[in-house]
C-alpha cells in the first residue's frame, strides 16, 4: 500500500526466536510497537525462520530486535524504508563459535520515486501558465485585441463587495438605509491582495481536504510542530487573520456611510448564525450515509469557529471604533503607535481572554491526567497516559459536548494511536482563534491608518512579523517538543498562532507588494475564488464525492491517480469561482 514497504525478516538463528518491534522518528517519547514473531531457524533442515511485515515509509523507523531468550536485545537499526520497497533483514551469527549476532538490512527490490506525479503536475501548470502570458502579450496587440473584445464582449465587475466573512454587500446597505445613496454610485477602490490571500490558503485548503495526492507531507502534523503545508499556507489560521483584516476595513466603511451601530451590530449576528448553521448542518453531516441525526452529530467545525470568532471580534471592534481613522485625525500620545493606543480597550480583552486559556490549559484538573498536559495520549509520553489526549482542551468538550459530538478521528490516532476523540476546532481553542483574527483586524487597521502610504504600511507588517516570530521563539524555544508551550495546530496553542500570525504578516506583505502596490501581478487565478470564498468552501464539501470532483480510480494505491483527481476538483473550483466572477454572481453572507 501507499506509505509502506514490504520487509522480510530471515532468522537463522538455530537457538532462539526473535520479537520485531518499531518506533516511528515522529513518534516523541513513544513506546516500541511489537511488529512480528520470527521463529527460529530449523537447524536440521537448514531453514531459517520467515515473517513478513509491513513498515511506515512515511518516517524514519527504529526497529528493534529482542531475542525470546531472556529477551535480550540483539540489534537496533535505524532506517529510512521506501515506498513499494522490498528489503530483507538478515539475523545470524558471525560465526559458529561467536555469539555475537549481526543484523544485515538488504534491497530485494528499490522503492519508486512517488515524486514524479507532482513534479509532472508542476511542470503542466508552468505550461498553463506560459500560455497565459504569452497571449497576455498578445493582447496587448491592438488588433488582436479588439478582435478578442468583439468576440467575447466580456463585462466589467470591478465593483464589488468587500469579503463574505468581513463586510456586508451594497444593495443590503442600501436597501436597510436610506441615508447613505451615494454609497451605490460612489467608486470604491478594493484591495485585490486581499482576496488574493483569501483564495491562495482556501484553494490549498480544497487541495489537501481532498486527499493532496496521499502524500503524507500534505497533511497536518499528528501532534506538534506543523507540516510543509501548515508553513505555506493553512486554512483556518490564514483565513481567520484575513477576516479580521477585513472585519475592520468593513465596519469603518459601513459606519462612514452612516450606517447606525445597532443595525451593524444585527448584521454581525445575522452572518454569525448563518456561518454556524451552515457548518452544522450543511457542510457537518455526510448525507451519502443516511439522514441527518443529533445521535452522532459533531458540534464543532471550521464554520462554525469561524462564526463565532467573528462575532467576537467585530463586536468588539463596533464597541471600540474610534472615528477619524481614515482620515488620520485620532490623536495619540504616541505617534508611531497611533493604530494600536487608541484601542487598548480592546487589547485588555485579548489579553483576558489569553489569561483564561492559560489558567483552563495549566491548572483545570483533568481525571487521570497531570496538571497541565498539552500532549496526544495515546501510545505518547512512554504510554502513561492514553486517555489524556489534548489535555484540558479535550476533556472541556468531552464534558460539555459528549464524546460523540466532537471529531471521532484526529491525526494523533495514526502515529500515537490514540483512541479517544479530540476535536481541534473544540471550544478551548477558539480563543486562541479570535486572538489570531484580532491580529488580523490589527493588520485592516494598519491599512486604514496608513491608506495609500505603502512603505508604512509595508513596514508596520514586517514589524509585526518579526514580534510575532520573537514570541514563538521564546515560547517554543526554537524545538519543536521542548518549548514551554510547543507548536500545536490540535490545540490551537499560542505559539501557534504567534507562529502562524508570523507568516500571514509576511505573506500578505508580499503579495500586498506585488498586487496592490506594483500591480506586478493581478492575484489571479487564487483572487477569484478569495471573492466567493463561502461558496467555494462549502461547494467542496457538500459535492466532494460527486463527479467531477471524484470518480472511481483503476488503481487505488497509485499517487499519480489520487494527485490528477485531487488536482483536477481543485482546479475545477478555481475555474468555477472565475465563471460567477465573470457572471458578477457572489454568495454572501
Amino acid at each position: 500500500r501507499m506509505d509502506q514497504a514490504l520487509l522480510l525478516v530471515r532468522n537463522e538463528l538455530p537457538a532462539q526466536g526473535l520479537r520485531l518491534a518499531a518506533l516511528s522518528g515522529s513518534c516523541h517519547q513513544c513506546l516500541y510497537q511489537f511488529l512480528a514473531f520470527i521463529p527460529p531457524s530449523n537447524g536440521s533442515l537448514r531453514k531459517p525462520g520467515t515473517a513478513a511485515v509491513m513498515v511506515d515509509t512515511q518516517h524514519p523507523l527504529t526497529l528493534l530486535l529482542n531475542g525470546s531468550v531472556g529477551d535480550r536485545e540483539l540489534c537496533k537499526i535505524q532506517y529510512h524504508f521506501g515506498e513499494f520497497g522490498n528489503y530483507s533483514l538478515v539475523v545470524k551469527t558471525l560465526s559458529t563459535s561467536a555469539k555475537t549476532v549481526s543484523c544485515d538490512l538488504v534491497i530485494n527490490e528499490g522503492p519508486i520515486n512517488s515524486y514524479l506525479p507532482i513534479l509532472f503536475a508542476f511542470l503542466v501548470y508552468m505550461g498553463i501558465l506560459a500560455v497565459l502570458i504569452v497571449g497576455r502579450l498578445f493582447m496587448k496587440i491592438d488588433p488582436v485585441r479588439n478582435w478578442v473584445y468583439k468576440k467575447l464582449n466580456p463585462r466589467e465587475t470591478d465593483r464589488l463587495i468587500n469579503s463574505e466573512l468581513g463586510s456586508p454587500n451594497t444593495t443590503d446597505s442600501v436597501s436597510s438605509d436610506p441615508t447613505p445613496r451615494l454609497w451605490s454610485t460612489a467608486s470604491r477602490q478594493r484591495l485585490r491582495s486581499l482576496d488574493t490571500f483569501r483564495g491562495l490558503s482556501l484553494i490549498i485548503m480544497v487541495f489537501v481536504n481532498y486527499g493532496g495526492g496521499k502524500y503524507w507531507f500534505f497533511k497536518h502534523e499528528s501532534w506538534n510542530g506543523k507540516t510543509r503545508v501548515s508553513s505555506i499556507s493553512h486554512l483556518l489560521s490564514r483565513f481567520v487573520f484575513i477576516m479580521g483584516t477585513s472585519i475592520s476595513l468593513s465596519l469603518s466603511s459601513m459606519l462612514r456611510w452612516g450606517s447606525s451601530k445597532r443595525k451593524v451590530l444585527g448584521k454581525i449576528l445575522w452572518r454569525s448564525f448563518l456561518l454556524i448553521l451552515l457548518g452544522i448542518i450543511v457542510v457537518n453531516p455526510n448525507y451519502c450515509l443516511g439522514p441527518l441525526s443529533w445521535d452522532d452529530l459533531r458540534i464543532p467545525g471550521v464554520l462554525q469557529r469561524l462564526g463565532f470568532t467573528y462575532l467576537v471580534v467585530a463586536a468588539l471592534e463596533l464597541l471600540f471604533t474610534r472615528a477619524g481613522a481614515e482620515s488620520g485625525t485620532l490623536e495619540s500620545p504616541c505617534p508611531a503607535l497611533r493604530d494600536i493606543l487608541p484601542y487598548w480597550p480592546q487589547w485588555i480583552f485579548i489579553l483576558m481572554l489569553e489569561l483564561i486559556w492559560l489558567c483552563l490549559t495549566f491548572l483545570l484538573p483533568v481525571p487521570g491526567c497531570p496538571r497541565g498536559y498539552l500532549g496526544p495520549g495515546g501510545i505518547g509520553d512512554f504510554g502513561n497516559y492514553p486517555n489524556c489526549t489534548g489535555g484540558a482542551a479535550g476533556y472541556i468538550d468531552r464534558l460539555l459536548l459528549g464524546e460523540k459530538h466532537i471529531y471521532q478521528h484526529p491525526s494523533s490516532s495514526v502515529i500515537y494511536q490514540t483512541t479517544m476523540p479530540y476535536d481541534p476546532e473544540g471550544i478551548l481553542g477558539t480563543i486562541n482563534t479570535i486572538f489570531m483574527a484580532f491580529l488580523g483586524l490589527q493588520a485592516g487597521k494598519i491599512i486604514l491608518f496608513y491608506k495609500d502610504q505603502h512603505k508604512q504600511i509595508m513596514s508596520r507588517f514586517f514589524i509585526w512579523s518579526i514580534v510575532m516570530g520573537i514570541i514563538s521563539a521564546i515560547l517554543t524555544k526554537c524545538s519543536k517538543e521542548e518549548g514551554f508551550i510547543p507548536i500545536n495546530k490540535n490545540l490551537w496553542s499560542i505559539s501557534y498562532v504567534t507562529t502562524m500570525s508570523c507568516f500571514a504578516f509576511i505573506l500578505l506583505l508580499l503579495i500586498y507588494y506585488l498586487v496592490d502596490v506594483k500591480r506586478l501581478w493581478s492575484g489571479a487565478p487564487f483572487f477569484y475564488p478569495g471573492m466567493n470564498s463561502i461558496l467555494v468552501y462549502t461547494g467542496h464539501e457538500v459535492f466532494e464525492n460527486y463527479f467531477p470532483f471524484k470518480w472511481k480510480m483503476q488503481d487505488s494505491q497509485s499517487h499519480a491517480e489520487h494527485l490528477t483527481q485531487n488536482l483536477t476538483a481543485t482546479t475545477l473550483w478555481v475555474v468555477i469561482s472565475y465563471l460567477l466572477y465573470r457572471r458578477r454572481i457572489f454568495w454572501k453572507i
